[in-house]
């Protein structure tokens, strides 16, 4: 069987993706390796209707709703391969399961890369974070820490002191100028230099002189890449970013290859589920307008 649609990626974003197409009656593959992004957070924060609800509740319930339509099928998988093929595309999963469709859309998510930290790992999505959106509210407007990977983090300093005290640790990944001191100070984030050693207790921050600084919760910006290399197997362009790599894609979430759709963090610089949920259902309804009308 010919699949109207493959979904590599059975979350928020491809979840999404499928309902304007199951809607319209199109056959729909998702396949999905079940490795959500936000897996390691207890709570997702700012989608209407599911504030404070925790990820594999909304991802279950959506699961749910989709099974009604008859014309989905879900995979448990991860897919492994993709090639052009003269109906379409052709998708091959890591166990040799081949599968074809008419278009594909990469829904797979990224990889965060965090820095070489001791402890840091561990508390991911837990008293560790990159979005204040997400997580900054529950932290009661106490003492956050932004460590530093890079020159970018400066923006990530600047913005936290809207959710609490904030200090910011560069953590010897570069020294800010006198400009960057300056913008620090306007928004009263602290400045702390010094090489952490690692992170303790819930965010105990201890540094290489052995001073333990205590926090609420710390951010810190990861580096993201696809988690997947299909986009690259097909020629989709990528571009590089100050924190990693991304699909590119047109304000359709259409990419550089014709009939490859991308959507969700994969194909953005910022992540959340309500921004997944909006590029889903973009890239869904697109992907229905080029089976109508090519």
């Amino acid at each position: 069987m010919t699949y109207d649609v493959i979904i590599i990626g059975g979350s928020y974003a491809g979840m999404s993706a499928a309902f304007p197409l199951i809607r319209a009656r199109r056959t729909v593959l998702i396949i999905d390796g079940g490795k959500r992004r936000n897996r390691f957070a207890s709570h997702s924060h700012g989608f209407l209707t599911q504030d404070g609800v925790a990820p594999d509740v909304i991802a279950a319930q959506a699961g749910v709703q989709l099974s009604a339509y008859p014309t989905l099928t879900w995979v448990e998988g991860n897919a492994a391969s993709a090639v052009k093929t003269e109906e379409g595309f052709a998708v091959t999963l890591e166990d040799g399961q081949d599968y074809t469709a008419k278009r594909l859309i990469l829904a797979h998510g990224v990889t965060d890369t965090l820095p070489e930290i001791a402890g840091i790992e561990e508390r991911w999505g837990k008293s560790v974070f990159h979005c204040p959106y997400c997580h900054g509210y529950e932290l009661e407007q106490g003492r956050i820490g932004v460590i530093g990977v890079g020159p970018m983090s400066m923006h990530h300093a600047l913005m936290l002191p809207d959710w609490g005290q904030t200090t910011f640790l560069p953590n010897d990944t570069f020294e800010p100028d006198a400009d960057q001191l300056a913008q620090l100070a306007a928004r009263g984030a602290a400045l702390e230099t010094g090489k952490i050693e690692e992170i303790a207790g819930r965010a105990d921050v201890r540094l290489a002189d052995g001073r333990v600084l205590s926090f609420d919760g710390l951010f810190v910006a990861s580096i993201v890449a696809p988690s997947s290399p299909i986009a690259e197997q097909l020629g989709c362009a990528i571009e590089q970013l100050p924190n990693g790599r991304q699909i590119v894609t047109d304000e359709m979430k259409q990419t550089s290859v014709p009939y490859v759709f991308a959507c969700g963090d994969a194909a953005r610089a910022a992540g959340s589920v309500p921004l997944a949920v909006g590029d889903g259902t973009m890239a869904g309804g697109a992907c229905h307008r080029t089976l109508m009308f090519g």
